[in-house]
């Protein structure tokens, strides 16, 4: 399937702003008080936990530590994927204090699923290429597509190995912001669902770059839904679909990005998923992160010892 209805999230003990990420990250912002941005964050955290299990989503939480100190630990979607067939994939991220994260529980937090196989790439890092998760590919899980901008968190030889090791057909391409800088996660500018694909257009430069991201969403299927520079600079890019115990498809953003939409996209998207809005302003504009950087899907199968 293309969508989960479990998701697993990490409580941040000491959200702060992460200088080991913003030089390529223009959406982080190093302007309010540290103590009240903790408070703040944990507050946006729980209120999202909270909804989505209001929502019928199943949350995994686990508690982040202080010590090692991970500031982006909020966002776990870059460290880790997992698919339906078993498999664990473990990514390299470049900010160094980012790869402390994994240290932090996930892996026990998981013991109720069957990992067959996992796959590790993390011995890249020390060859300075990076390949950072669910940020980095938007997948299409269904016609095994994985949508990727290139950028110095997005390698292009880890891309084509994460396509041989998984079966998927890469459609990697060069997208840039308003000021012509790359973007640095692909799942700034995209968002794929089960019928419904929203993308800046715009920051794909190249026509035949974009006429061929275009033309694969269409052939797989997909409505798109095309954003302004205005619309991904508040995160509607940002968003992801999933489903609740009951089936009904969600599409899951933060407050900023259902904002920033016009009634006419609003009606498209309410056409496919349910909107599920979530406050997470202080986390956003920190963090430079948003809704679907905090979930990190779960599509493994549960252990026979849990059937």
């Amino acid at each position: 399937m293309q969508t989960t209805s479990t998701v697993l999230m990490i409580r941040p003990a000491c959200f702060t702003f992460n200088r080991d990420t913003a030089g390529n990250n223009p959406f982080q912002h190093d302007d309010m008080d540290p103590l009240q941005v903790r408070d703040q964050a944990l507050n946006e955290f729980d209120g999202y936990v909270a909804l989505l299990r209001d929502q019928g989503v199943r949350v995994l939480v686990v508690q982040d530590t202080e010590v090692p100190h991970t500031p982006d630990s909020v966002f776990p979607n870059n460290g880790f994927s997992t698919h339906s067939d078993g498999t664990l994939v473990l990514y390299p991220m470049q900010g160094e204090n980012r790869r402390l994260e994994r240290s932090k529980g996930i892996l026990p937090a998981l013991s109720a699923f069957a990992i067959h196989t996992t796959l590790d790439l993390t011995a890249h890092e020390r060859h300075q290429r990076f390949l950072e998760g669910t940020g980095s590919l938007v997948l299409d899980r269904v016609a095994r597509i994985a949508y990727a901008c290139r950028s110095i968190r997005t390698d292009d030889a880890l891309l084509d190995e994460f396509a041989m090791q998984m079966g998927y057909r890469v459609v990697a391409f060069d997208a840039l912001d308003r000021q012509g800088v790359p973007i640095y996660h692909t799942n700034v500018m995209m968002s794929v669902g089960s019928a419904l694909a929203l993308v800046c257009l715009a920051s794909v430069v190249d026509s035949k770059q974009r006429q061929n991201l275009l033309r694969t969403l269409r052939d797989c299927g997909k409505h798109v839904l095309d954003l302004s520079f205005d619309q991904l600079e508040h995160f509607a890019g940002n968003m992801l679909q999933v489903h609740n115990d009951q089936g009904q498809a969600l599409l899951v953003m933060s407050r900023s990005a259902w904002l920033s939409l016009s009634p006419e996209q609003r009606t498209c998207i309410e056409l496919h998923a349910c909107p599920l809005v979530v406050t997470i302003d202080t986390i956003e504009r920190v963090g430079g992160g948003s809704a679907r950087c905090m979930l990190a899907e779960i599509f493994l199968p549960y252990s026979e010892v849990q059937l």
